[in-house]
């Protein structure tokens, strides 16, 4: 039998307020425990909540940037369960009507675009965290992160692959990084992820029965633990069991996905409005100065620099994806002569190469964007060839010095003076007669034997363009 895979994503995004949602508690990370668990976040009788106006600015303005329908009237609901981290026993949420309605997103996939609906976005309150490191048969307990706003986005149905969600998850993070609403990091806790999952024979209309992947923590992880989950599914049908509705937790050291509870329903948590919080109301002000403030978002900037960099589809999707990769590409771009094409190449290539073999981000880069462009204009002006350059930008990263020290301690500058090179190719072909013979006589390949030598001789530094140049004009 063929399956249908089925995917809906819940992400979680923590709001960059400097306070929280419903307190004027800080939400810096990194706080020793529990040192920002104000009042209101351990729930002490008699305290009330007041909504941070920014959290509410930041949720209209993810609405207004996947054009989805802004709720000028919204409701605080209380969504009760027990767990340690929650000491209220309930945690502050939208329910019935949220800040974001329906809106959509426009993924990518071999070339292809399609639209994947997004079925609202709304505000509520992160719990705290339950530690168990370092705990011997005992849970820690930290409440720093309670009552830290979170945007909800919930995604319809739409994904069929784990490909599609990967790409969906990569666009909203792309988003809320460019909107500057979240840093997005996800080791942090900061953009996390649930998956709903589950399998339909080919053809069937009727969902099958999903489980939750609860809080996935990178774009990999994802990936992995839907595989893993549509393969267990598919299996278990496929031997005659069925699939329960639960919550199951992804476990990379293992590779598979674990029973963790099972799932509950809306009514499970018995939501009813919040009497301490009345319905948020924003007027049309607010919602026209949101979107006054609105960037120039990723799909915009990659059509920007297809049409003004003359750049290829697939490497504006790569260079803007990240709001700081695209930033970085722009200051090159901007302060080199050498043009888009040859910064594009370059950070593309070997830049992107180095941050990944270390794991950085383009924010930690070891050259700078000043940097690379002094490299690439190097380039340009014909002070060092491509090849000499590659040897200059890994003495960069190794923390050598600019371009300009290290081609000067090192001797790379290139040989542009025609008589220099001249003389050597006088001497290789006065050398390598026989080889001099079968050119004569018709094989062209063995030109690349006379550069070769050349290149040896001159340690890299003779202009290739020059050379070429040089050696045809004295074979013909």
């Amino acid at each position: 039998m063929q399956w249908e895979t089925v995917i809906g994503l819940e992400i979680h995004v923590q709001l960059q307020t400097k306070s929280k949602i419903f307190s004027g508690a800080s939400t810096a990370y990194g706080a020793a425990p529990n040192t920002q668990a104000c009042e209101v976040s351990i729930a002490l009788p008699g305290v009330l909540p007041v909504m941070n106006t920014e959290a509410a600015r930041l949720a209209v303005k993810f609405g207004l940037a996947i054009g989805a329908e802004i709720n000028q009237r919204s409701v605080f609901a209380r969504k009760n369960y027990f767990y340690p981290d929650l000491p209220k026993g309930y945690q502050i949420s939208q329910f019935e009507i949220p800040i974001v309605g329906k809106g959509e997103v426009e993924i990518e996939m071999d070339g292809k675009r399609r639209k994947i609906g997004v079925t609202r976005a709304h505000l509520e309150e992160d719990a705290g965290k339950s530690l168990h490191e370092n705990f011997d048969k005992e849970t820690g307990i930290d409440l720093n992160r309670a009552g830290t706003p979170l945007l909800e986005i919930v995604s319809e149905p739409d994904m069929r692959s784990a490909e599609e969600a990967v790409a969906y998850l990569r666009k909203i993070h792309s988003i809320v990084r460019y909107l500057g609403i979240s840093d997005g990091n996800m080791q942090e806790g900061s953009f996390r992820c649930d998956a709903n999952v589950s399998v339909r024979p080919v053809g069937q209309s009727e969902f099958g029965t999903r489980a939750e992947l609860k809080n996935i923590n990178s774009f990999r992880f994802v990936e992995k633990a839907i595989r893993i989950e549509v393969d267990r599914q598919i299996d278990l049908l496929e031997d005659g069991g069925e699939v329960v509705q639960e919550t199951r937790l992804y476990d990379s050291d293992k590779n598979e996905t674990r029973s963790m509870r099972s799932k509950e329903e809306a009514h499970d948590y018995r939501y009813f409005p919040d009497p301490d919080l009345p319905p948020m109301i924003l007027d049309d002000a607010f919602i026209a100065d949101v979107k006054q403030s609105l960037p120039e978002l990723p799909h915009e900037r990659k059509e920007r620099f297809i049409d003004s960099f003359s750049l290829g589809v697939q490497e504006s999707d790569q260079l803007t994806q990240d709001k700081a990769l695209a930033d970085f590409f722009e200051e090159v771009n901007t302060t080199s002569a050498a043009g888009p094409r040859i910064a594009c190449n370059w950070i593309l290539g070997e830049l992107s190469a180095s941050l990944n073999n270390e794991d950085l981000e383009i924010t930690q880069s070891k050259i700078s964007a000043p940097q690379m462009a002094t490299l690439l204009d190097r380039i340009h002006d014909k002070t060092i060839s491509g090849k000499l350059a590659k040897e200059v930008f890994a003495a960069m990263w190794q923390g050598e010095g600019d371009a300009d020290s290290v081609i000067e301690k090192r001797g790379l500058k290139q040989i542009t003076d025609s008589g220099e090179i001249e003389a050597i190719v006088d001497q290789v072909l006065a050398d390598a007669s026989d080889q001099v013979q079968q050119y004569k006589d018709g094989n062209q390949k063995v030109i690349g034997f006379f550069v070769g030598q050349i290149m040896k001789i001159s340690q890299g530094k003779a202009n290739p363009q020059q050379v070429n140049e040089i050696l045809r004009k004295k074979l013909d």
